[in-house]
């Protein structure tokens, strides 16, 4: 996942620039699939997708899958 500093945040911290397949993620769990549908429909195992999940989370900065989807809404990025 790509980060980009913005001075604009409070600490200097990095503003979360997400990468496609982050959004798709993402995207497919708004529209209401689960991780096991978002494997099969990515090709890749579940545990592939609670990881990147995981990951998307620690760098957004919220503690659950669905704070980081509400992030996302809320951010107008999906």
């Amino acid at each position: 996942m790509a980060r980009e500093v913005s001075e604009g945040q409070p600490g200097g911290r990095a503003r979360w620039r997400p990468e496609p397949a982050d959004l798709e993620v993402l995207s497919l769990l708004a529209d209401g699939l689960t991780v096991d549908a978002v494997a099969r429909r990515q090709g890749v195992s579940e545990r592939t997708v609670r990881r990147r999940l995981r990951a998307i989370a620690d760098e957004i900065g919220v503690d659950s899958t669905i704070e980081a989807v509400v992030h996302a809404v809320r951010s107008r990025l999906i």
